[in-house]
């Protein structure tokens, strides 16, 4: 049975294996079509890739009353487009996520996939996405409203850091569980992570609340210095 102050999240990556398995709520496979003109829904296939799994499993430790719902957008290769992420932000939303974890960056912007990321902000989702700490822009790191994370070296698994640079909002420890995942990626599944806990002691905090409270919490404040 479910704890009742669990606190669904969506992850947009490579799907999951057997060790979330017992989280999963709910799962699809967002496609192109063969003529890639369309997207296709589908069943989930295994995670080739395990990015997505040692995410999920990131998230799970960080805050063990989650359950998930995987949208996944990343089959055999890194090869996705804005139209199967919008989809899969559509598709999380109407199952009634808090929060949907985008460790993922396209790099030029798209109309399809910043209007399915108003709509989440519109419905009360709160969006983490990966951004790199240095570097070009990303999307949907850096359309409005999103809360941009990336990896912090200063970070150990229990801390975040509260950057406020033009590039990320928040830091947090640059490594999954595993040591699979390294970098911005992991950064956001941590943060993902202590937002879902977060949600789960405060059912009733909205984004705004939730990002103030960070601030209060982080270890470290201001960009990184190398």
């Amino acid at each position: 049975m479910l704890n009742s102050n669990a606190v669904s999240v969506g992850l947009v990556d490579s799907g999951f294996n057997a060790t979330a398995q017992q989280t999963v709520i709910a799962a699809q496979q967002f496609a192109l079509s063969p003529e890639a003109s369309s997207v296709m829904v589908t069943d989930v296939q295994p995670d080739h890739l395990g990015h997505g799994t040692a995410l999920a499993n990131t998230i799970l430790q960080q805050a063990p009353q989650t359950t998930l719902c995987i949208a996944q957008v990343f089959n055999q290769d890194w090869a996705t487009s804005a139209a199967q992420v919008a989809s899969a932000i559509d598709w999380l939303v109407m199952r009634e996520v808090r929060l949907i974890n985008l460790s993922l960056g396209l790099q030029q912007d798209r109309r399809i996939l910043r209007e399915a990321c108003e709509r989440a902000i519109n419905a009360g989702v709160i969006l983490v996405a990966s951004t790199p700490a240095q570097g070009q822009s990303v999307y949907p790191a850096h359309y409005p409203g999103v809360i941009r994370a990336t990896g912090d070296a200063r970070c150990d698994f229990e801390q975040i850091s509260w950057l406020d640079t033009p590039q990320a909002d928040f830091g947090a420890y640059v490594r999954t569980h595993n040591n699979k995942v390294v970098g911005a990626s992991a950064g956001a599944a941590h943060l993902s992570g202590h937002i879902a806990r977060c949600l789960c002691e405060h059912p009733q905090a909205n984004q705004q609340w939730v990002q103030q409270h960070l601030q209060t919490l982080a270890s470290f404040h201001g960009q990184e210095r190398r």
